[in-house]
């Protein structure tokens, strides 16, 4: 495990002899000098001026690299890690843009989060350039300051919603502003993703033909985290060129990663499973740990319930044993009210809170420096993401300390006793796909509605375009004339594009016997996360629903502490609509292709909140839902099934099933909420056994044709991550799922190992998971 430098934050982590077994692994990643390269000659004086004056006496050899490139015209992506100071690669040729005495140009940036956007903004506003006019366009701009940003602004930061909504359809308001544009600067690229990412690459699209009916063509500059081809996703991202800037030259200082794995517990659970203590409770307990010791920490976990329980958890352990610390520990994350979330930020820059539980709301770049060290608290999806968490602590040079603590779940347990495939394995490629007919549909109306769509058009928007129009005609969403496509209804074009994917308007929580809006949830997941008898957290503070009204988009919460979490069960029906590829593996099938899934939430579990012991299960009455998306999913010939012997066919389909579903974030850039699955020993549309995994959102989001692709390697890990596991009949760490319909019955994880043997034993060879491939740590 290497040796350990004395009194680190790790040492004092372990200080208790019987944690020590739960440590892994350990990795140190060594400190980093800092290579600096000459200020670009074109570089505006006053600007370095303002910046050595800040301390940035020279730019990092990376920041002039991408700058040059974006200087001249050429698209570019600066692919470092956190706190690599990307920002100045972009601002070096925006200022100098805005400078410029024969064509002073605009930008427009875009960052994911109105809070990356406003902390740019302070960023930009302590330079003191009279000539920068930056300011905030978003949801919470006042209307008469919306006049005058675009009448005078030359440097304005929104979010592709923003722009969706707003900029675009009102694109005649901004006209100057967008004659004069240089350059669009995509912060945080990483994060567009999946469906989200495929909408914001139309909406770019429509920001490029929009900027071309007032003669620009402005250069993009992007900005992300460490990322698998960054150039191809970003090119796919924008839909132009780009080259790519990933040599990163910044210093950073010696950082310790640690991987954590929660010790077993004397219960047990389903089917005698034994109970490993979560990975909340145990998150809570560093947490508490290290805000007495002063190490201010920031937290991640992966749920908005979870950060509130972990923050609960560390306070409740503070008020026992240092009183005077528990008011130095908070919750943060998405669903807050915009002030919470400020005052929040602000107590973290000011050291005023020591311990912050906090959702991937904060992985973002907002400007949180001085962090000393970051708990990880469950797999983040993604290495790209992991990364980016561990960022945030030794962001001022000093060391840090990053822990992943486990899961109970098959890719964690998996990842904490593999550490080859987090510390030897490229982070990720980034999967969108912009050609996903449910997603391009919504933007062609949009576009129309901006100004009419010509056959000419059809190129920007990607290959499946054109044959899409026909269709829009048809259902009456465009009118087709001599001169092009037209939006004539009377509503707004752009509220058929839902580009966060949240599927409705938002659920209102409100306390029943005060009126106060506590915050919202998305409507997609409020079957799942605020129906009737839910337990929901807010700031420490914990509520039961009373009722949940979808009519009305409100549920009623009263205060309540019980000892228990919630979690909803549901059933899912598949049906294959359209199968696209298929490969042949001996007497199994592979295939990829368009499904649909009709699911039903029908009850909901209560687990003991410390122990995840199963405590009761209560029936729903919610409506089902149905989904129209991509799915991968393989078969097995009946003889070749019965050949295993005396199978608990059903259990081990299951199994199988359960286990792929939880190692597929390994290979695509998403996590097992973003996928379901199900499983069948005969399923009615190809009269074999045949298990499926398909993408949560409509029309699909790329996660499952990665699955296809990568089939041999992702099934072939699958099986490993089963044989591993210590467990004689089945545990979360393998086979059972946090999210199953059915209760985690039946499962037979001897049969599943021998059902995947059989579908692999014919399969292309897969390299090493854990070991050939080549790569470090993008520290």
């Amino acid at each position: 495990m290497g040796v350990q430098r004395s009194s680190s934050p790790l040492d004092r982590l372990l200080a208790d002899p019987s944690r020590r077994a739960r440590v892994t692994h350990v990795e140190h990643v060594p400190a980093r000098p800092g290579r600096s390269a000459a200020w670009p000659t074109w570089a505006p004086e006053l600007l370095v001026g303002r910046l050595a004056a800040a301390g940035i006496e020279a730019p990092w050899k990376h920041q002039v690299t991408a700058a040059e490139h974006a200087r001249a015209g050429r698209s570019v992506i600066l692919a470092t890690g956190t706190a690599s100071g990307k920002s100045l690669g972009y601002l070096l040729p925006a200022v100098a843009a805005i400078y410029d005495e024969d064509a002073a140009g605009t930008v427009l940036y875009l960052a994911p989060t109105k809070a990356l956007a406003a902390d740019q903004v302070r960023a930009l506003r302590a330079l003191r350039l009279t000539r920068l006019r930056a300011a905030a366009y978003d949801g919470d701009t006042p209307r008469d300051e919306r006049t005058w940003i675009r009448q005078n602004a030359n440097y304005v930061l929104t979010n592709p919603d923003m722009l969706h909504r707003s900029l675009l359809p009102g694109h005649a308001r901004w006209a100057s502003f967008l004659r004069r544009l240089r350059y669009v600067i995509v912060d945080e690229a990483h994060g567009y993703r999946g469906v989200f990412g495929s909408h914001v690459a139309q909406v770019l699209r429509r920001l490029r033909r929009v900027c071309a009916r007032y003669g620009a063509e402005p250069t993009f500059v992007l900005a992300s985290a460490t990322t698998s081809e960054p150039a191809a996703a970003a090119s796919r991202l924008v839909g132009v060129p780009v080259v790519a800037v990933d040599d990163d030259a910044s210093p950073r200082g010696p950082a310790t990663f640690a991987l954590w794995e929660p010790p077993l517990t004397e219960l047990r659970g389903e089917r005698g499973a034994p109970v490993r203590r979560t990975a909340t409770a145990e998150a809570a307990a560093l947490l508490a740990d290290l805000v007495v010791e002063d190490v201010q920490t920031l937290a991640f976990v992966r749920s908005r319930r979870g950060a509130e329980s972990v923050a609960l958890g560390a306070k409740r352990a503070l008020a026992e044993a240092a009183p005077e610390l528990a008011a130095q520990v908070a919750a943060y994350r998405a669903g807050y009210l915009p002030e919470e979330r400020r005052a929040l930020e602000e107590s973290l820059r000011s050291r005023t809170l020591v311990g912050l539980a906090s959702t991937n709301a904060l992985e973002l770049g907002v400007d949180v420096s001085g962090l000393d060290a970051v708990l990880v608290c469950g797999w983040p999806g993604t290495r790209a993401s992991l990364w980016q968490q561990a960022g945030r602590a030794g962001r001022a040079g000093q060391d840090s300390l990053t822990v992943l603590v486990a899961r109970d779940d098959p890719l964690d347990t998996f990842l904490v006793h593999h550490p080859r495939a987090i510390f030897g394995t490229p982070v990720e490629a980034t999967v969108l796909d912009p050609d996903n007919p449910y997603v391009l549909e919504p933007h062609l109306c949009a576009a129309a509605a901006e100004l009419p769509l010509t056959a000419a058009d059809t190129e920007l928007f990607g290959p499946t375009a054109a044959a899409l129009l026909p269709d829009l005609v048809r259902r009456g969403l465009l009118r087709h004339r001599p001169t092009g496509w037209y939006w004539t209804r009377r509503e707004r074009a752009t509220d058929l594009a839902d580009i966060r994917g949240a599927g409705g308007e938002p659920i209102q929580v409100v306390e029943s016997g005060t009126g106060r809006l506590l915050g919202t949830v998305d409507e997609a997941s409020a079957h799942t996360t605020v129906h009737e008898g839910a337990v929901y957290l807010h700031q420490g503070e914990s509520f039961v629903v009373q009722t949940l009204d979808l009519d009305d988009a409100v549920a009623l919460v009263s205060a309540a502490e019980p000892d228990y979490s919630t979690t909803a069960r549901d059933v899912t029906d598949i049906r294959i609509v359209e199968p696209l590829r298929s490969a042949s593996w001996g007497a199994a099938t592979l295939n990829f292709g368009t499904v649909e899934v009709t699911r039903q939430v029908v009850a909901y579990q209560m687990r003991r909140v410390q122990t995840g012991e199963m405590v009761g299960e209560k029936p729903l009455d919610l409506p089902p839902r149905t989904l129209r998306t991509r799915a991968v999913w393989w078969t097995l010939a009946q003889p070749h099934v019965e050949a295993l012997g005396d199978l608990d066919v059903a259990g081990a389909a299951h199994a199988a099933e359960h286990a792929s579903i939880g190692l597929l974030p390994l290979f695509a850039t998403c996590d097992r909420w973003d996928i379901g699955g199900v499983s069948t020993a005969l399923h009615p549309d190809t009269g074999l056994l045949t298990v499926f995994v398909y993408d949560g959102h409509e029309g699909g989001a790329g996660f499952a044709e990665r699955g296809y692709e990568d089939a041999a390697e992702w099934l072939h890990a699958t099986r490993d991550a089963i044989a591993s596991c210590e467990c004689m009949s089945g545990c979360p760490s393998c086979i059972q799922s946090p999210k199953c319909g059915n209760g985690n019955e039946p499962l037979d994880k001897v049969g599943a190992l021998d059902l995947l043997a059989e579908l692999l034993r014919h399969a292309p060879t897969p390299p090493d998971q854990t070991g050939s491939r080549q790569g470090t740590a993008p520290h």
